[in-house]
């Protein structure tokens, strides 16, 4: 396998920078990896330099005169990249884990009470303490349906008792604004606007317009919190 060094410091792990994680591709709206790059102790497939909005993460730590000429050019060409991403402060922040880190972290999370308060409400933990494993299969049931609240995480009933099969379809907002008109759903419809845009309208005609105005730049964050949010139109 080809390679090339960014820089000369002999694998010095005290100098080995900032190398994260792979960015989700579920929830990369605004962010982009833009090489995967080594370094000692970090993952393999670790982003060595991605962009976040208007951030760039450059995830090595010399300066230009320990810099090799490939890294140096690198650098130039990355602050080359990123500048026309100038004033597109990132949208997406993390907050939550996605559906897939859940799932795989149910096992951990239901050992015990203790370890259940990171996931799951006191009210939750209270119910099934005796029982804390029952929530994997109804989590892993439910999971189109996960959605958090604080740093808890639940399943939407409120959702599911109207039809509603997931929380993340841009198809869902319209149903939910047309219930808006219907008496008995009226309060139920609201709340759950509220929940996954945190828009605080009150009326149908503030929510369709905000809708219609917005609808081809509507996306959902899973890692934003399980909310939909409006990507910026292109400056």
């Amino acid at each position: 396998m080809k390679i090339f060094n960014v820089q000369d410091t002999n694998n010095d792990v005290g100098k080995a920078g900032a190398v994260s994680a792979v960015i989700n591709p579920e929830d990369a709206y605004d962010a982009e990896a833009l090489l995967l790059g080594f370094a000692p102790g970090k993952s393999y497939l670790a982003t060595g330099i991605g962009r976040h909005g208007n951030f760039l993460q450059w995830g090595w730590s010399a300066p230009p005169s320990k810099m090799t000429p490939a890294g140096k050019n690198l650098f130039i060409n990355s602050i080359c990249y990123i500048q026309k991403f100038n004033g597109v402060t990132p949208i997406i922040r993390d907050r939550a884990l996605t559906r897939s880190r859940f799932l795989s972290s149910l096992k951990y999370a239901t050992r015990d009470p203790a370890g259940a308060d990171y996931y799951f409400s006191p009210e939750t933990i209270e119910k099934y303490k005796n029982s804390l494993p029952d929530l994997i299969p109804i989590y892993s049931e439910n999971i189109n349906l996960l959605y958090q609240k604080g740093k808890h995480y639940f399943i939407d009933q409120e959702l599911k008792s109207l039809g509603f099969t997931n929380n993340h379809e841009i198809a869902n907002l319209p149903k939910l604004i047309a219930l808006l008109d219907d008496n008995d759903q009226t309060e139920t419809a609201l709340r759950l606007l509220n929940r996954y845009t945190a828009k605080t309208f009150q009326t149908t005609k503030e929510w369709q317009t905000w809708f219609d105005k917005n609808r081809n730049r509507i996306i959902f964050s899973q890692t934003g919190g399980y909310k939909f949010y409006v990507i910026p139109k292109p400056k």
